[in-house]
């Protein structure tokens, strides 16, 4: 008589969900599917050894996070570049980011300044390249950016503007790792020596420009990719 494989439970079947969304959110951002690839639930699920229902639990993540697009026909691909969506989370980001930033120049206190200082310094102490990684900028790097930048706004004390913050980081991550490709030669590294700068000077009028500066130079970088 032939042995029944039981259905997992529902614990394993998120801890599952869980392996493929990291699986696949890391592929995406290390450039292994190339911009508008198609995001196959069946294939994947065959690639992963797991059920349809834990891929496409896995692939609806992604979709809310903007690194996959659900398309008409049910199916799934990576963001093309002819879609609009990050030069209207370059302008979010320019409309809210500068706001939260005077919050935390005038709220931050000298703890907020201290974690500030860290973080740049690991920032600028963090290699952008390394050979494993291509001509993409490195996951130590671009974890050490995400700090530096929420750091700078996280004395503004207000975990609900935070959390609009961390979403649209993560849906314009993929856009900044793709412009990154367009300009080598742009100097991050003054950038964001310039924002903490401002930032610790309390000078909110220079740490906004700066601040909208940097975040339209990458705007405009996939721009000229897209045209």
């Amino acid at each position: 008589m032939a042995r029944t494989v039981d259905a997992p439970t529902a614990p394993e079947k998120q801890m599952l969900s869980e392996q493929v969304y990291a699986q696949l959110r890391a592929a995406i951002m290390r450039g292994e599917y190339a911009p508008g690839d198609a995001l196959k639930p069946q294939e994947l699920s065959r690639q992963q050894g797991v059920s349809l229902a834990v891929v496409r639990e896995a692939l609806v993540r992604l979709v809310g996070e903007g690194l996959a697009d659900r398309l008409t026909n049910r199916g799934f691909a990576v963001p093309a570049f002819s879609d609009h969506r990050w030069q209207q989370i370059g302008e979010a980001r320019r409309a809210i980011e500068p706001v939260l930033l005077r919050m935390s120049i005038e709220r931050g206190d000298v703890t907020w300044e201290g974690e500030v200082r860290a973080a740049h310094h690991r920032l600028a102490r963090t290699p952008v390249y390394t050979p494993q990684d291509g001509e993409y900028y490195s996951e130590e790097w671009a974890e050490a950016h995400r700090v530096f930048h929420r750091t700078l706004l996280q004395g503004c004390g207000n975990p609900v503007l935070l959390e609009t913050f961390d979403r649209m980081w993560v849906a314009s991550e993929l856009a900044r790792r793709w412009s990154s490709h367009r300009n080598p030669e742009r100097d991050g590294i003054e950038e964001h020596r310039r924002l903490e700068e401002a930032a610790l000077a309390r000078d909110p009028d220079t740490a906004a420009d700066i601040l909208i500066q940097h975040l339209t130079l990458t705007t405009a970088a996939l721009a000229d990719r897209e045209a």
